[in-house]
């Protein structure tokens, strides 16, 4: 049971960070573009990518919930002997907010309201590189 979780947990993280990395791409273009049909298509990848995010996210999020709880109930003492996984668990709920404001960016768009210009968006697209990281790390080397 422990593996099927694990390999649906790494499934569903891998859809989430693809969309979490492609769509704020989207928005670098987006923002540098001035032609109606081309703002259109934008507008129509970045609410089916979105769909997909949230998918992704979800059930990522679902899988190492039920992670936890399984190792909760195998290991008696789980949560206070894992301090890296509070760590995780914190970068992870930053992850949801950068995902919430990505949700908040498409209906600018669509709404054509975007205020920012694609260089802060090249610069928004390496939050979640920079959280990947750090969440990989915590989850591989258990640093504490």
């Amino acid at each position: 049971m422990l593996l099927w979780l694990k390999a649906f947990h790494i499934i569903f993280v891998v859809t989430w960070f693809a969309g979490l990395f492609y769509l704020p791409r989207i928005f670098v273009y987006h923002a540098m573009e001035n032609d109606a049909n081309t703002i259109a298509r934008f507008k129509v990848m970045e609410r089916r990518l979105l769909i997909m995010t949230h998918l992704g996210g979800a059930l990522a999020i679902a899988f190492g919930m039920s992670l936890i709880a399984w190792w909760a109930s195998h290991s008696e003492g789980y949560m206070k002997a894992n301090g890296w996984l509070h760590t995780k668990l914190l970068l992870v709920f930053f992850l949801v907010v950068y995902h919430a404001y990505c949700a908040v960016l498409v209906k600018r768009f669509a709404a054509d309201l975007n205020r920012r210009s694609d260089r802060w968006y090249r610069f928004f697209n390496e939050v979640p590189v920079i959280l990947l990281i750090a969440i990989v790390i915590l989850a591989v080397v258990k640093p504490w």
